[in-house]
């Protein structure tokens, strides 16, 4: 009966997908003469810090909203698209299953869809699907779910590589919506934030290789593991990975993690972590040089009420305090960085939300705003010498940053659904957009491609 059960959910699922894909038959703008493209082969894009290189992009946003390409269902779950060699893969849950589904960016056409068996119910309710991107690299995909299962997939074919159990292999402890850190790849090396136990040791991040999924070093230490993804960073010539960590805990525990990226070795720590224990830490940490070289400064926030702070590490990465900032806790965006500011949408509710910019260098406020009031938690792209800003409730624009305050210079509405909180993808002039939760008109969740291209 349970194998009955399955098919008939797989078949229910296909014929979903297949009434319910549009595309509009039109073709996209050509790219502009001289504009640069690139792909967007994980979560904050082709530099890990929300930033992209492409250029000649649509500037004047039409008020009556984008051209749509084509849009295709997506189940639940809160992950963005990795798009690479004409692949473009997205992961969400239906039903009892998680999805790993490739399609082509330019036209939505399926060309694979795997899926597995993955039960799972949030402590706190709230949608069950996954909280990770995948992750494209040297041709194969890369998942981790929900429930801790890690997959490796063939890019071209879906065929299933390797993959491992990651809650029985690393003994990962229960999180309060699931596990939810996008792993990350350096060479042969895919980097995941487990928060587990390995011989009795409590690991924060292993390191696994790409080819066969097998041990290849373990960060050991007791923070568990956050809803921030980890990036990489050059600090003092060490290749680096930053975490922001911090797992269920009683009391709670977590903060900066700097580990050394080709051993798995803790260079430096610094507690930074809000009182309650059903605290969650999404936003990735950022980094600003210092123009001496003598330090980096290191910025890392949550919104249950410890906000954000900033940490210099020296040569011997050795940490301190360089200033703290409550008032600038930030829920899931990567804060943007235009040296010397930092800019992001504080609030741990969308009514409170703020946008503010403060100075890297000292943690001096420098204003905030609320834009209006209808972009709540936003998130930013920082692309073609300017920045898009995503908010919440599927509203976009274009928007001046800078030490005197923020201006909008072009605004559209894309749809009108809440929880939008996946920053947007973009690859070769189109724009990616997640559509997490039903929204008005009778929209279902789904992935749409506008065209984005400029003239």
């Amino acid at each position: 009966m349970l194998i009955v059960s399955n098919i008939s959910k797989i078949l229910r699922w296909s014929l979903l997908s297949v009434l319910t894909f549009s595309a509009s038959g039109t073709e996209p703008t050509p790219l502009a003469q001289g504009a640069i493209t690139a792909e967007w082969p994980r979560l904050l894009g082709p530099k890990d810090n929300a930033t992209s290189p492409e250029t000649h992009l649509l500037h004047n946003l039409p008020k009556t909203g984008l051209p749509i390409l084509w849009e295709s269902p997506k189940g639940n779950g809160f992950g963005g698209p990795a798009i690479a060699n004409q692949h473009l893969v997205i992961f969400y849950r239906v039903e009892e299953q998680e999805v790993i589904d490739c399609l082509h960016p330019s036209t939505g056409k399926r060309l694979w869809k795997y899926a597995y068996n993955a039960p799972y119910l949030p402590r706190y309710g709230g949608s069950r699907g996954p909280r990770t991107s995948p992750v494209i690299a040297d041709g194969r995909v890369f998942t981790f779910g929900i429930s801790g299962h890690l997959h490796c997939l063939d890019l071209a074919t879906g065929k299933v590589l390797w993959d491992r159990d990651g809650e029985k292999d690393f003994a990962m402890g229960k999180s309060f919506f699931g596990h939810g850190s996008t792993p990350l790849v350096l060479g042969k090396k895919l980097l995941v934030q487990v928060g587990g136990k390995i011989d009795g040791q409590s690991v924060n991040c292993v390191a696994l290789n790409t080819d066969n999924g097998q041990l290849l070093w373990k960060a050991v230490h007791p923070w568990g593991a956050s809803y921030s993804s980890p990036i990489p960073a050059k600090l003092h010539g060490r290749d680096c990975i930053l975490v922001l960590a911090g797992g269920e805990s009683r009391p709670p525990i977590g903060g900066l993690l700097v580990i050394d990226a080709h051993t798995g070795q803790i260079l430096a720590e610094a507690p930074h972590r809000a009182t309650i224990p059903e605290s969650v830490s999404a936003s990735s940490p950022v980094v600003l040089q210092s123009s001496d070289k003598k330090a980096a400064l290191v910025f890392v926030s949550e919104s249950y009420g410890a906000g954000g702070a900033c940490f210099s590490i020296a040569k011997d990465f050795s940490v301190t305090t360089a200033w703290k900032a409550p008032e600038f806790g930030l829920y899931w965006m990567t804060p943007l960085v235009k040296e010397p500011l930092i800019f992001g949408f504080a609030g741990q509710n969308e009514r409170l939300a703020e946008l503010i910019g403060i100075d890297f260098l000292t943690g001096k406020e420098l204003w905030r705003t609320d834009l209006g009031g209808d972009f709540g938690r936003a998130s930013f792209l920082n692309v073609d010498q300017s920045i898009l800003c995503l908010g919440e409730f599927g509203d976009l624009a274009w928007l001046e940053l800078s030490k005197d305050g923020a201006k909008i210079k072009s605004r559209t509405k894309l749809f009108n659904a809440p929880e939008t909180w996946t920053l947007p993808a973009i690859s070769r002039g189109l724009l990616y957009v997640s559509q997490n939760e039903p929204g008005e008109g009778g929209t279902q969740p789904r992935i749409v491609c506008y065209d984005f291209r400029g003239k």
